[in-house]
């Protein structure tokens, strides 16, 4: 499907597996684009089961988010099964909850940081001693996950920055627009060819 629907997407168009979900900012492009997707796929001889089919929705539901105008969120049932999760036992259920919590990384700043207690105990070696460093990860990471912001398209034609941070145990970016400066302080540096100063902003 991916090599069907190539020229289309990030455009309009998200192919996963045997699902096909077309996005577009009004009526009449969506309209045009449903009209294009259909098209090609009877162009290229492949059928659709009409009842598995949705046409027309405001919100849906795609691997493990809710997509809507508003922008991207975990999906609630997901939240609803992190909030229930116990404290792990063991390696491979410090994995299993890592591997849930890892799938909205993008939705927590500052996520390797706060899993460093939790993956410390799933390296080679290392005993598995389950202690209050570990709890205050887990129910912090919980909390957050289950508060995560919605996530927004960016706006093709605007001006954005790129806010990037790096340490011991994480590393990061994020998309900036619509920027209001705060502080720009640069203390104690001997800025030479190709040192960046930090910047910070709300």
């Amino acid at each position: 499907m991916n090599r069907v629907f190539q020229p289309f997407l990030d455009r309009f168009v998200v192919v996963f597996i045997e699902d096909i979900l077309v996005y577009s900012e009004t009526e009449a492009k969506h309209d045009e684009h449903l009209r294009t997707v259909l098209q090609v796929l009877r162009e290229k001889e492949l059928y659709a089961k009409f009842s598995k089919c949705e046409f027309w929705l405001r919100e849906v539901t795609f691997l493990g988010h809710v997509v809507s105008a508003e922008g991207i969120r975990v999906d609630p049932r997901k939240i609803e099964a992190i909030l229930e999760w116990k404290p792990p036992r063991s390696v491979s259920e410090i994995r299993s909850f890592l591997g849930l919590a890892g799938y909205y990384r993008r939705f927590v700043e500052g996520f390797s940081v706060m899993v460093a207690p939790l993956t410390k105990l799933i390296r080679k070696g290392v005993p598995f001693v389950w202690t209050e460093k570990q709890q205050e990860a887990f129910e912090r990471l919980k909390k957050v996950l289950t508060e995560a912001p919605v996530l927004i398209q960016p706006e093709s034609g605007k001006d954005f920055t790129v806010y990037s941070d790096a340490s011991h145990v994480g590393l990061g970016c994020v998309l900036i627009k619509r920027v209001r400066w705060l502080l720009m302080r640069l203390d104690n540096l001997s800025l030479t060819k190709g040192t960046i100063p930090l910047m910070i902003w709300s």
